[in-house]
């Protein structure tokens, strides 16, 4: 009997090619089909099963994850799966893994600040995962301030080697991925010291474990650092605690990419340029920019599934109620995130683009565009991760009272995402810092240097502070320059306030302390503006497909508009709209959730997901929820027996009245 669509009537409605529209998510078709295959792949291997995971204890938990782990391992060597199918088989397992740092930050930090012969001797090995890395920076005491890190690697000029030393409580490194239980080395950042002289932070490659019996090495203490935040979720990582008591490494397990230390115990800088470290921090943050984007959507995906599904109140002579999808409250707040998670995924796509093109210029030693290109990285990690966790959030109770079941897959999803708005730099961290280079390209502003990239609007500021908008009517606010010319003068607009405001304290550094909140501010709406540029560069490139482009660019419009509507007040207070123009906004916003609500599930079916990696009851594709919740149910541990365990000593007393009272 073949199985009941029950979103059958929702797919007929939709007004464009979804199968289009899946190639265009993926970025290609390439890409399409290999994470089509893949996460089929994946799906249909019971080896990967995860809808039991939250009930796990933390060392069943762990015990699981090293054994999905062993077997993609197995199945990428026997299926000779290529770099980016194997990447793909990883992301689709969608278990919080060793791997992901060994693959994500150890390998890349060789290939980035290692030189050749460091490159030749350990990149083969960590490829054949015959030793396994993770990054070792963060210490108790220590997170976005690297520079304050306290471990320390002295130069001994009689041996030849470094002695690796935790001098305090604080310099503990604690929360990498993979140190606690799994990682045979490390790449360790600790203050170089040679000759008495304290030469910054650097990076240490570093044996912790035996290779033989993975006993800790002499001198190491190393264990995981606790259960953490949710039921599943990041508790399938060993993230670690680990310190040295005067650990001995020789002298070339430095990275020396960027600098060294000689025999005699000097310190030199490399002929390479030290900014080359400036490009595993892109691959990183690109890297992180995508996941928001998959996180995002996978949380969209099930509330607007549910959303079509659920229906509340509106009955009419005993007629079927209302689809809660059909409520405008419900559009209002679910629409604007289906529009960022396309959004998310196109910077994203353009961000790939941006490392490819900082590692060019890198290496032919052109560092022109290197603080713009910070900044924007930057200021996107923060931006996209901090809007994906609210936004999962928000998905939760857009779900109603069944989100909150573990069921649901959203708490675990939220759970296991948060943290990326601390790690690779605090987001509000991550704002300063750009607002630190939005005050020096507004102060530069009358020195002829042209602004460059992202932050090219600002050569036009002088335009930009006076510019009025011409919105008339709600249809004028569909032009995407109208939208993006709206954008920049905000931009401009809170930056150049900011900077005359700075320019009011004789101290700077005490300005931007008393004016942090402002400026983070500031950066956010820098930040959005690229959003909202590369949404309208990628609706410029030639999109097949019957409707996509239209569908893209209703999107772009329930993007860009709620962002308006949300942050009214910066547009109006910065001058650049009226009141007025804010509320055709808003009417022109309504208008856009009608057109968006016919395509809605197949706007969500475009990102392709399985059920298995949706993990998700209310997401199902199929729509068959309420059978299923019943049924997950009666999986829980607590009802495999139907009197609990406790009843006789704990129940049966109450209700019989057989509790002794004590006396005074």
């Amino acid at each position: 009997m073949e199985a009941l669509d029950y979103h059958a009537e929702e797919r007929r409605k939709a007004e464009f090619d979804v199968e289009e529209m899946k190639i265009v998510w993926a970025g290609s078709r390439q890409a399409y089909e290999i994470s089509d295959r893949v996460a089929r792949l994946v799906a249909s291997d019971p080896v990967f099963r995860k809808d039991n995971r939250t009930m796990l204890s933390r060392k069943d938990l762990f015990k699981d994850t090293l054994r999905k782990a062993a077997h993609a391992w197995k199945r990428i060597i026997e299926l000779r799966l290529s770099e980016e199918e194997a990447s793909k088989l990883r992301f689709f397992v969608d278990q919080p893994v060793f791997t992901d740092l060994h693959w994500g930050m150890f390998i890349p930090a060789i290939k980035g600040q290692g030189n050749e012969e460091q490159q030749q001797k350990w990149l083969p090995m960590a490829y054949k995962m015959q030793i396994i890395g993770c990054y070792a920076q963060t210490e108790l005491g220590h997170g976005s301030n690297v520079q304050g890190l306290e471990t320390t690697a002295t130069f001994d000029p009689e041996t030849d080697e470094f002695v690796i030393h935790s001098p305090t409580l604080t310099s503990s490194k604690w929360w990498p991925g993979g140190l606690g239980k799994v990682s045979t080395h490390a790449l360790v950042y600790a203050r170089l010291i040679t000759d008495g002289q304290d030469h910054g932070v650097h990076g240490f490659i570093v044996q912790l474990r035996s290779l033989d019996d993975h006993l800790p090495l002499p001198g190491i203490t190393v264990g995981d650092i606790g259960m953490k935040f949710g039921s599943g979720a990041y508790n399938s990582m060993d993230n670690g605690v680990l310190r040295f008591d005067h650990v001995r490494i020789p002298r070339d397990q430095m990275l020396m990419g960027v600098s060294q230390v000689t025999r005699e115990g000097k310190f030199m800088q490399s002929d390479v340029p030290r900014q080359l470290v400036y490009g595993t921090m892109v691959y990183v943050r690109q890297k992180i920019v995508a996941d928001a984007s998959c996180a995002l959507s996978r949380a969209v995906c099930i509330a607007t599934r549910y959303s079509a599904v659920r229906r509340q109140f509106g009955s009419h002579n005993g007629g079927p109620e209302t689809q809660v999808i059909d409520y405008k409250t419900q559009q209002s707040r679910l629409f604007p995130l289906l529009a960022s998670a396309y959004a998310f995924r196109f910077v994203g796509e353009w961000l790939k683009w941006l490392y490819t093109d900082v590692t060019r210029r890198l290496e032919a030693n052109d560092f022109s565009t290197l603080p713009e290109v910070h900044a924007c990285t930057a200021g996107l990690k923060s931006v996209t991760t901090s809007a994906t966790a609210d936004a999962i959030e928000e998905c939760r109770k857009l779900c109603g009272g069944h989100g909150y079941l573990s069921s649901s897959g959203l708490p675990e999803l939220f759970a296991v995402y948060v943290p990326a708005c601390t790690y690779e730099g605090d987001n509000v961290v991550l704002l300063l810092q750009v607002s630190r280079f939005l005050m020096k390209t507004v102060s530069q502003l009358g020195s002829g240097k042209k602004p460059v990239g992202t932050i090219a609007y600002m050569g036009r500021s002088e335009h930009l502070l006076q510019c009025r908008c011409e919105v008339e009517r709600a249809e004028d606010w569909l032009k995407p320059n109208v939208i993006l010319e709206a954008f920049e003068a905000r931009a401009a607009r809170m930056s150049v306030t900011c900077a005359k405001n700075l320019n009011n304290f004789p101290n700077q550094e005490e300005g931007f302390a008393q004016l942090a909140t402002d400026l983070a501010e500031a950066a956010v709406a820098h930040v959005q503006l690229i959003i909202v540029s590369k949404f309208i560069e990628k609706l410029h490139q030639d999109i097949p497909g019957k409707g996509v482009k239209r569908q893209l660019e209703i999107l772009f419009n329930v993007y860009a508009l709620s962002l308006l509507h949300k942050h009214l007040g910066d547009f109006v207070a910065s001058g650049c709209i009226t009141p007025k123009q804010g509320a055709l906004a808003n009417e022109q916003l309504r208008l856009l959730y009608s057109q968006v609500r016919p395509n809605a599930i197949a706007l969500v079916d475009a990102f392709n997901y399985t059920d298995h990696y949706l993990g998700s009851v209310l997401g199902r594709y199929d729509g068959n929820v309420y059978p299923k919740l019943y049924e997950e149910a009666w999986k829980d541990p607590l009802n495999e027996t139907v009197v609990p365990d406790g009843y006789h000593d704990y129940i049966r007393p109450i209700l019989k009245q057989h509790i002794r009272v004590a006396r005074l």
